[in-house]
């Protein structure tokens, strides 16, 4: 039923056409003859925005086409074949679109359909004398998978046998569809077996598949992952489609989209060759040259327009091809080809223009003078490049098995008539009786193979596997690497990869799992799995499951159990301590030598000048700030964190407050004697002691506080050193004090410190003469800014691997650094004058209070402004 609806349709739009088309298509050729093939070519590619036609395609279109006048013009003038029977040829443009082609086929079809002209009358009232369409015995074509089988379904109606060159569609295998349709080409069924095999030689199974829309390329795909299933050992990574009309951006999604599983490398492609090449500018665009490995069909086989100027992506692809030879006669005849000797050819004029890049003189057109003109004197092969596209061998083919069909229906029909030529019995020729004849030709092809047909029309499949090498080749470009008939020879030693990598590449769905990592099956595809790394501090109990290791142990390297985290301290070996030590060590040499130097000199005027006591005491803070370090670096036991405790701030402590106690005692002194000549209070050596006791004592509590509240104990600190790699993880034995137990003890030295400097400030106006705040003031700022840098660099290195070396290196470099600006700035210039210039160590006239009120009431008078807004202080040097 749906036939025949299908049947008036179309006799009512052959109507139309024949009615509105009476010069029976301008744009085809025509080649006069006995019999009449049909030829359908993709003379133009498809058109852009709508139009049916776009670009010339010299390969696929034009050279096939001359393919066909070729083998006519051989047959014609073989007397042994088909005698006294010329064959025609009417000769149509597909333009690459099916809807277009099935317009264009209704030309073979207008001379089976019958048409009442019964009511159509001339002016005069005459009955037109209508020329009668030539009859088409059987087509030619068509090229596009999807072409032929829009054309197949017309032609079955009208039983007129169609044989292809190039489709390859499993689905044209169906006998109850397209039983009019054969083909000299085998099916995609066979090339996706090809593949696979392919696939598995390569020791791949996890691919993905790319097809251009429509039936050749969603054929062949459905054929591949069919034959894949059914096998097994291959999984699917992904099917993607390319759009019939893709829009802008279409490929670098598509890209994308093959990246989200980026272990897929190898990607099956069936897609026409302008699919094919966007897809590789596409790959390039996302600079992924050399990441996918494809494996071609027999649309890319080894054309060379697909891969121009995108070899460095397409090296290594692999391509197949039905085993095809170059045809050494078609190439004379081609390239003989000129302007002057094939004018039947209307697209000739065309093909000249776009292959010599000139254009021709046409009556009446003007030729734009920018552009070369063409001479007609050019030769093909010799002006421009030439090379037999792949398929010129499967259309002559194609035309000599229609050709020995008649042939054999001419002896088998006509007899042995001694004059040949189409008899009455042949005429017409009937469709399906030419279709058995077709059915049963076996015949030595242009290549030498022989050319048969199965039940389904279907070539046998022989195949030629390349691969596209540029690295390591004086000739790049497709190499031959192996063949398929029925089972596949692949020579692995000449494959090749991006570079010149002659190593297997891999495109696997899943490797096995290393020591250390467990399976995560991906969910709906059985073959395939993750492998996740037993991280961190995990270790691998069995495939499947990890497990952390306990806190005082790390994963051993392979990750298959747990051992015992190593436990560290710092070394007397390590550069982190033996800086610090011989720093340290220093200082104590020098602390001893001004001790030593103090008691020799005892009673001279600069030790007593310098405040004996006082400096006795400061002394004794310098000496443990410096020997704390060794205690730092010692090995963590009860003792010696609890003398880490007590010294480690009291050494500042000492230090500052009797820093501290001096500045305060020259402050009061002057600010004192400006208002009043009664002296202040506690100013003599015993009240400065004792305020040095009183602020050393809060340091002493705060500590024995402490230890009554913790005890001192050591730990193995296992947290503070596991970075992420479990390899580094170390216990630290340590004390038990924290990074702000550390700063809380040292808090107390620093607010000493802080205040000393404030002191030091507002004493810096005193005489000169009177003035040893200032060198305690330079003092205190030079301690500010040790502290101050040793903030960033104590708690900046927290997440360092090597934070507690870091940080003890650090805290005791500080801490010696400061101990040796107070011995430096304080002492070490008495030092000098006592050992090196004795005669400035002498007595001096004693200042009595009342002296010492005027000369601050004289500095207070001559302080004066400087240009720049600064107080200068003139000290009075009369005295």
């Amino acid at each position: 039923m749906t036939s025949s609806i299908l049947l008036l349709l179309l006799l009512d739009l052959s109507l139309c056409v024949w009615a509105s088309h009476q010069h029976f298509h301008p744009h085809s050729i025509k080649i006069p003859g006995d019999i009449t093939l049909g030829g359908l070519f993709p003379i133009h590619a498809r058109g852009p925005h709508g139009l049916p036609c776009g670009e010339l395609k010299k390969e696929k279109g034009i050279h096939r086409m001359e393919a066909m006048l070729y083998a006519l013009d051989q047959i014609n003038g073989d007397p042994s074949l088909l005698p006294n029977i010329t064959l025609g040829a009417r000769i149509l443009d597909t333009c690459s679109r099916d809807t277009y082609a099935l317009e264009q086929s209704l030309t073979f079809v207008q001379a089976l359909i019958q048409k009442d002209t019964s009511d159509i009358r001339c002016s005069d009232g005459r009955p037109p004398v209508i020329r009668k369409p030539e009859r088409v015995v059987a087509v030619i074509g068509a090229s596009a998978s999807s072409v032929s089988i829009m054309v197949a379904n017309i032609l079955r109606l009208f039983e007129i046998p169609q044989v292809s060159y190039a489709s390859t569609a499993p689905e044209l295998s169906d006998n109850n569809r397209y039983d009019f349709f054969s083909r000299v080409v085998p099916p995609d069924s066979y090339q996706a077996q090809a593949m696979l095999d392919i696939v598995k030689a390569l020791g791949w199974n996890y691919v993905s598949t790319l097809a251009s829309e429509g039936s050749y390329g969603e054929s062949g795909v459905d054929a591949f992952v069919q034959i894949s299933r059914e096998a097994g050992g291959v999984c699917i990574a992904q099917s993607v489609k390319i759009p019939r009309e893709p829009t802008d951006g279409e490929f670098d999604k598509i890209v994308n989209r093959l990246m989200e599983t980026s272990n897929a490398r190898g990607v099956i492609i069936f897609a026409n060759e302008d699919d094919i090449k966007q897809v590789l500018e596409a790959a390039k665009r996302a600079n992924l040259t050399g990441h996918f490995l494809f494996v071609g069909s027999d649309s890319w086989g080894a054309k060379s327009s697909p891969v121009m100027e995108l070899e460095d992506v397409a090296e290594g692809a692999v391509t197949i091809l039905p085993k095809r030879a170059s045809i050494d006669r078609f190439d004379h005849y081609f390239t003989s080809r000129s302007l002057e000797n094939n004018r039947r050819n209307i697209w000739f004029n065309e093909f000249w223009e776009d292959d010599f890049r000139c254009k021709l003189t046409r009556p009446g057109v003007e030729v734009d003078p920018s552009k070369k003109k063409c001479t007609g004197q050019e030769r093909i092969g010799r002006d421009s490049p030439y090379e037999q596209e792949g398929k010129v061998q499967f259309v002559i083919d194609a035309v000599y098995a229609v050709a020995y069909a008649l042939h054999s229906m001419q002896q088998q029909f006509c007899g042995d008539q001694s004059d040949g030529g189409v008899c009455s019995a042949m005429d017409p020729v009937e469709g399906r009786a030419l279709l058995d004849y077709i059915r049963d030709v076996n015949f030595n092809g242009s290549a030498g193979t022989s050319v048969l047909f199965n039940e389904n029309g279907d070539a046998p499949g022989r195949y030629d596997i390349f691969q596209f090498q540029m690295t390591n080749h004086s000739h790049p470009g497709y190499h031959v690497i192996g063949q398929w008939t029925n089972n596949l020879r692949l020579n692995l030693e000449e494959m090749q990869w991006s570079g010149g990598d002659k190593s297997l590449p891999d495109s696997i769905c899943s490797f096995p799992c290393k020591p250390g990592e467990r399976k995560k099956m991906v969910k709906g595809v059985p073959c395939c799995w993750h492998c996740e790394l037993c991280d961190g501090y995990q270790y691998q109990v069995d495939q499947f499951t990890c497990e952390t290791c306990p806190s005082d142990m790390r994963p051993v390297p392979n990750r298959t159990a747990c051992r015992p985290t190593p436990i560290i301290k710092l070394e007397w070996n390590s550069p982190w301590a033996l800086v610090p030590a011989s720093l340290s060590m220093l200082g104590i040499l020098a602390t001893c030598t001004v001790v030593i130097t103090f008691v020799r000199f005892n009673d001279t005027p600069i030790v007593r000048a310098a405040g004996r006591e006082l400096s006795y005491v400061l002394l004794t803070g310098i000496f443990l700030i410096y020997l704390i370090t060794f205690l730092m670096i010692a090995e963590p036991g009860v003792v010696v964190c609890a003398f880490r405790r007590l010294l480690l701030g009291l050494g500042m402590a000492i230090t500052y407050s009797a820093m501290l106690t001096k500045t305060n005692r020259i402050y009061r002194i002057f600010e004192q004697g400006k208002r009043s000549v009664t002296p202040p209070k506690f100013i003599s050596p015993t009240s400065q002691l004792l305020i040095t006791f009183i602020l050393v004592l809060v340091q002493v509590l705060g500590v024995f506080v402490w230890f009554a509240m913790v005890p001192p104990h050591t730990i193995v600190d296992y947290d503070e050193l596991r970075p992420p790699n479990p390899d580094l993880a170390r216990g630290i034995l340590k004390c038990d004090m924290s990074d702000l137990s550390i700063i809380c003890c040292l808090g107390y030295s620093i607010l000493l410190m802080v205040t000393c400097t404030v002191y030091a400030v507002k004493s810096r106006g005193v005489p000169e003469t009177f003035n040893e705040a200032k060198p305690i003031g330079f003092t205190m700022y030079t301690t500010c800014i040790v502290w101050l840098a040793f903030v960033p660099i104590f708690f900046g290195t927290a997440q360092s691997t090597e934070k507690m070396f870091i940080q003890t290196a650090t805290l005791t470099v500080s801490m010696t650094l400061s101990a040796s600006v107070s011995l430096g700035m304080l002492y070490m210039p008495k030092v000098y004058v006592i050992l090196f210039q004795p005669e400035h160590n002498i007595q001096k006239r004693k200042r009595s209070f009342k002296g010492v009120v005027q000369a601050a009431q004289l500095s207070h008078k001559s302080v004066t402004e400087n240009q720049n807004g600064k107080i200068k202080f003139e000290p009075d040097r009369t005295q």
